[in-house]
């Protein structure tokens, strides 16, 4: 491979700006030195939650270093190019990358220079489109690890939304005794269907659970978590609260019942797996189970990637749907 420090391509970029908006900006990539690839993208995933705090400017200053994305440029509250749901093409690199379709933690962008080992290959059996959910995947699969769930056990999940929805997903291939998905909104009641997982809304859901997973960001959904709890077992909190505050009846089932809440943050390996899965391995894991043809589901809009200023400021005035999907085009385009 030729190194060059010449900047011969030209990139497109999302940005969200000091005010909240949204813009596309160009700037110059340099040719791909030794041990990295120049990646063009095919589809980017939105995910809604996230980038909604981001846009709003609601990242806490005292974690802005630590909720950076991997390849953000900018600080919060902007402006500031971020995202980390992007699946492209080698076109430039090792040759033993050349051609492949990968994942990358990158932010919205046409064309990218990122160090090989930032890549995860995506099987050849997952569609390019459907692998923007590796990410989402991978946390996931960070609080499965958390977790441990056992043979027989009682699960709750708290929250439809993308993540909550992609955790039941993955835990309806797991042998327990009962799993439920706990949504305060009826329209969950078919993704519940269509991943074949039992459906509960808040006042129908089942206690004495063995663990308890909240995905919902909300107030509410904590406290529902701590009502569904058993003795003794373990809420999974998956939700980033950003500058939320939150209120708990801690005189109520926490202490009396011996809770516990654990964080699972996926910017580390859990803890019963850290010292034996890295950060690459567990992406990869995530990359595999996109195998499964059901988690189409969760890609439920799409936008072409020069449209995704004005796209995007409307996505996140409204709520429902799962990750939105931006496709970008072609080389011929």
């Amino acid at each position: 491979m030729t190194i060059s420090h010449e900047h011969v391509h030209e990139a497109h970029a999302y940005w969200v700006t000091e005010s909240g908006d949204g813009e596309l900006r160009q700037e110059a990539i340099a040719t791909p030195k030794e041990g990295e690839a120049l990646v063009r993208t095919l589809y980017s995933g939105v995910s809604r939650g996230t980038e909604r705090v981001v846009h709003e400017g609601r990242v806490p200053e005292r974690v802005a270093d630590l909720m950076q994305a991997p390849h953000q440029e900018g600080d919060f509250p902007g402006p500031v190019k971020y995202g980390y749901l992007s699946v492209g093409t080698v076109e430039q690199g090792p040759e033993d990358w050349l051609g492949k379709t990968v994942f990358s933690l990158h932010p919205h962008q046409d064309l990218y220079v990122v160090p090989t080992s930032n890549l995860t290959p995506i099987p050849a059996d997952v569609p390019a489109r459907r692998a923007v959910l590796t990410g989402i995947v991978e946390v996931a699969i960070n609080a499965l690890w958390e977790a441990g769930p056992r043979l027989g056990d009682r699960v709750a999940v708290v929250g439809g939304g993308l993540v909550g929805g992609v955790l039941a997903t993955l835990l309806r291939k797991y042998p327990l005794g009962r799993l439920q998905l706990v949504d305060a909104d009826p329209e969950k009641r078919k993704l519940a269907e269509t991943i074949q997982v039992e459906f509960a809304h808040p006042t129908e859901a089942k206690d004495d659970n063995d663990i308890v997973f909240h995905c919902s960001a909300s107030n509410e959904g904590l406290k529902l978590s701590l009502q569904l709890a058993g003795d003794d077992s373990d809420v999974i909190e998956l939700s980033w609260f950003a500058d939320k505050e939150v209120t708990l009846p801690l005189g109520e089932d926490f202490h009396a019942r011996r809770l516990n809440i654990r964080s699972s943050q996926v910017g580390a390996v859990a803890l019963p797996r850290r010292h034996r899965r890295t950060n690459a391995q567990r992406l990869q894991e995530a990359a595999n189970q996109l195998k499964d043809p059901v988690f189409d589901t969760f890609l439920t809009s799409e936008c072409q990637f020069q449209n995704l200023p004005t796209t995007l400021a409307k996505l996140l005035e409204r709520p429902g749907g799962f990750c939105h999907v931006v496709a970008y085009p072609t080389p011929e385009d």
